[in-house]
């Protein structure tokens, strides 16, 4: 097999990958219909999760050491997607190929615009809130715009010092040599307290002054520097938040039957940057806190008389609502658990964006939270049922086929069950598929021989024995 795909180009595995979602498709679509009828969010759950290889392997083209599997190893990184359904369970909508030092953080977005495009549906973008940030920070570019002009006038004053203190140099060096040349002539000798001691000290406070301004113009510059680098970075980002705005205006004006979503990520997406992008958007935000921080700053602001709900076995919340938090440009619904790993007491943060009311009902946020590990499980499913877990493949278009074809096999035995199980006829002793797991669905399917028969008409139909 490996041998067999190493020829394969990159527009040869795409093009089976879109051939796959055209068999998906009809499935996926009536899914999407059944949501919408039933008046159902669009739930999305991302993830980016580790191919590893042999740490010594050479022959994994454009493989990287990265984070995988709570350590560090060689390979590649898949970005997947996956969407709620009230048929099947969990439906694989996309995978991207990434080279294994991708970090979760660069991904949200891509993830969002894979499942959009996978679905053709997406949420009314939030352009109100979008409006109000960037006004918000025109303001905000006011006072370095302000700075940068005092820093300019600072620079060119600091030239104009060292100018100036060049300038007394080089004339009260002229002086000392011409009173140097008058003592030679006349033959005097050069007293403490004389006027050749007092020209040379005079000269050396001007180069001492020289010396001052010299250092004095290099911190200037550099201030000014800092400022127009900090100017220069801010209108770059309101010049992307200008260009989104247009793009979401774009969206809403072709968008005439928008629907509800939600989006699930854990920590590694959980970006302020990220977060924001989510809302504006137009969905539903769960998620967990990128930066440490955040965590340590909950910790305090709860204190000791902390009212602390139980949520789970061994885990408890406080929460608050529409708190604000630094460099985050909206208010978050922010819930602090706690948890016993052993005898260690751990801490995290839960961030929520939306209509949902889950400082309300705090066991129900950690739950609902908590029910992305489904595409955690699905991840696994992938690994040990599929063997994702092992490349076999060494051309790297081939590798991002053998993920695609898992996240196909995946979506495809839940149809087949299904399909099976509502046009199979009552036999005696017959295995039961609803009570089968995917595990021994797979193990039995591969072990029964099948035969493919196709009639004069060119229908085919299967018989197993």
């Amino acid at each position: 097999m490996s041998r067999t795909l190493s020829a394969l180009s990159w527009d040869e595995a795409r093009a089976l990958s879109q051939t796959l979602e055209q068999v998906e498709q009809p499935l996926l679509e009536a899914e999407l219909e059944l949501l919408c009828s039933q008046k159902q969010r669009l739930r999305y759950d991302g993830d980016l999760t580790g191919l590893p290889v042999s740490n010594s392997s050479r022959t994994y083209p454009h493989a990287a050491f990265g984070h995988m599997d709570d350590e560090i190893r060689l390979g590649y990184q898949a970005a997947v997607v996956s969407m709620a359904s009230p048929t099947y369970g969990r439906l694989w909508l996309s995978a991207a190929h990434h080279p294994g030092d991708t970090v979760s953080s660069t991904q949200a977005e891509a993830l969002m615009l894979a499942a959009e495009a996978r679905t053709g549906l997406r949420p009314r973008r939030r352009i109100e809130l979008l409006r109000r940030r960037i006004e918000a920070f025109e303001r905000q570019i006011e006072t370095p715009q302000q700075r940068l002009m005092v820093q300019e006038k600072e620079v060119q004053k600091a030239q104009a010092r060292l100018a100036e203190a060049e300038q007394q140099v080089m004339e009260r060096q002229a002086i000392l040599a011409d009173v140097e040349e008058d003592y030679r002539l006349r033959q005097r000798k050069e007293r403490p307290t004389g006027r050749l001691a007092q020209v040379r000290q005079r000269l050396e406070a001007a180069e001492r002054r020289q010396q001052s301004r010299e250092k004095a113009l290099p911190a200037a510059k550099r201030r000014l520097s800092k400022t127009q680098a900090q100017n220069a970075t801010q209108h770059e980002e309101l010049k992307r938040l200008q260009e989104r705005l247009a793009c979401f205006e774009r969206d809403n004006a072709t968008n005439p039957s928008p629907i509800e979503a939600e989006f699930r990520l854990d920590a590694g997406f959980g970006t302020y940057d990220n977060i924001a992008l989510l809302i504006e958007m137009g969905y539903e935000v769960y998620t967990k806190a990128h930066n440490h921080r955040v965590v340590a700053f909950l910790k305090d602001k709860a204190g000791a008389k902390a009212s602390w709900s139980r949520v789970g076995a061994n885990a408890e919340m406080t929460a608050w609502q529409g708190l604000e938090l630094k460099h985050c440009p909206y208010p978050l619904d922010v819930g602090l658990e706690r948890f016993y790993t052993g005898e260690k007491l751990k801490y995290s943060a839960l961030l929520h964006f939306g209509k949902d009311p889950v400082g309300e009902n705090l066991t129900a946020w950690f739950e609902h939270y908590n029910g992305r590990q489904t595409i955690e499980a699905g991840i696994k499913e992938g690994k040990r049922v599929f063997y994702l877990h092992r490349i076999k493949v060494r051309a790297e278009p081939a590798i991002y086929l053998q993920e695609r074809m898992v996240l196909f096999a995946a979506n495809f035995i839940r149809w087949a069950t299904r399909w099976l199980s509502d046009q199979a006829e009552p036999v005696a002793e017959s295995l039961d598929l609803s009570r089968m797991g995917i595990k021994r669905q797979v193990r039995v399917g591969a072990h029964v021989s099948a035969q493919v028969v196709r009639d004069s008409q060119g229908t085919l139909s299967m018989g197993c024995s």
